[in-house]
């Protein structure tokens, strides 16, 4: 359930703080909510998929770690990315 280069890439240019960032936090979170969200689409489709199940709860796991993470470093970073992910603030 790997992201095509095509969607990978307009995903670092919309979260990206310049041009020649790649890894930082928010774009690392915004991949990771991309394929947790096609890996719960295939779950709902393959219920007894449970390998994949698997897969989705450690992206999860990674997810939540690294939002806790810009969380104590950039509030303000991390309000305006939780609101453009839709996601919820624990």
């Amino acid at each position: 359930m790997a992201l095509d280069s095509a969607e990978k890439q307009y995903i670092i240019n919309k979260f990206g703080r310049n041009d020649k960032d790649t890894g930082s936090s928010e774009i690392q979170i915004a991949l990771l909510t991309q394929r947790i969200s096609n890996l719960t689409e295939h779950l709902k489709i393959n219920k007894k998929d449970h390998s994949s199940r698997l897969g989705m709860l450690k992206l999860v796991g990674r997810r939540r770690s690294l939002l806790k993470y810009l969380k104590k470093t950039k509030y303000d970073n991390y309000i305006k990315l939780i609101k453009e992910l839709k996601l919820k603030d624990r």
